[in-house]
């Protein structure tokens, strides 16, 4: 019976003392952007790894892309704009308007849409794809945020690449 007692003990100890879990440590389901509150929730730190914006959307507020998540044991962060069929084949694009995105997550993918407006970009590994459009420029916020910004599968930029 002391046996018994004494790992009882043991166990509630070691849960008391083990580090717990953040929702960002953990794998998170998608945010979804219907309109500008859910947006803004989805691109702050209390939102998930990827972003799913199925419809045009258009704000006047600046946005804040931030937060550090993990999908598949890799940290990344990514705007999806589109919708696709089984096989995962982009059948629709949608735009994303606003004055400014701000990119603050690192790893953070843009893909398969449009935004219009001005892209800040602070953190590295910065990539679109997938035909995803900027219309507007591109601003890095030092060299290292530009030698690591990828651009693939006939993305564009309207704009300019701008060292600031």
């Amino acid at each position: 019976m002391k046996f018994k007692k004494l790992g009882l003990i043991l166990l509630a100890f070691a849960l008391l003392v083990s580090p717990m879990a953040n929702a960002q440590d953990t794998v998170s389901s998608a945010s979804r952007a219907v309109d500008e509150s859910s947006l803004l929730t989805a691109l702050s730190s209390d939102g998930a790894w990827i972003v799913i914006i199925q419809q045009d959307l258009a704000t006047d507020r600046e946005l804040v892309l931030e937060g550090e998540f993990e999908n598949n044991g890799e940290v990344v962060r990514e705007i999806a704009l589109y919708t696709s069929d089984e096989n995962h084949n982009v059948d629709q694009r949608f735009t994303l308007e606003a004055p400014k995105l701000n990119i603050k997550s690192p790893n953070t993918i843009l893909a398969a849409g449009t935004f219009v407006g001005d892209v800040y970009v602070e953190s590295n590994n910065f990539t679109l794809e997938d035909g995803f459009t900027v219309e507007g420029n591109v601003y890095f916020e030092n060299e290292e945020a530009k030698a690591t910004f990828k651009i693939s599968g006939g993305a564009t930029v309207t704009g300019n690449l701008v060292l600031q």
